[in-house]
């Protein structure tokens, strides 16, 4: 039998860094809300969620990690700032991280976000 090299898929992706401000306090330090508000938002962008974490701060503020087939997402709240900061990272084409990015402020009722993308690996360059 000949040995041939089997490509599974590309060595790309595009990382997303987001702030999110104006965003309702109340929520931002809702864990259970919070949790389903990423895991929504990263269906909804194509992503394939795998698991969700959180941890409390105190007297306030969340940190919301998910693991996904493609790779992982994140989100480290302020609700006393009504401010939160974003990651979210996607191997492959399929999940959109910028759609994911803007279902999760609409979520959380942010007024305002400010993100950037890299192109990582040997996908397109930008």
């Amino acid at each position: 039998m000949k040995d041939e090299a089997r490509t599974v898929g590309a060595f790309t992706g595009r990382h997303v860094l987001a702030e999110l401000t104006d965003a309702d306090p109340a929520l931002l330090d809702d864990s259970g809300a919070l949790r389903e508000a990423m895991s929504s938002a990263l269906s909804a962008a194509g992503a394939t969620v795998c698991e969700v974490i959180s941890h409390r701060f105190e007297p306030q503020g969340l940190t919301v990690l998910a693991m996904l087939a493609e790779s992982h997402a994140s989100i480290h709240t302020y609700p006393e700032l009504g401010a939160a900061f974003v990651d979210v990272f996607t191997c492959g084409e399929r999940a959109d991280p910028e759609l994911a990015v803007e279902l999760l402020a609409k979520a959380v009722g942010a007024a305002s976000v400010r993100s950037s993308t890299v192109h990582r690996g040997n996908g397109k360059d930008s």
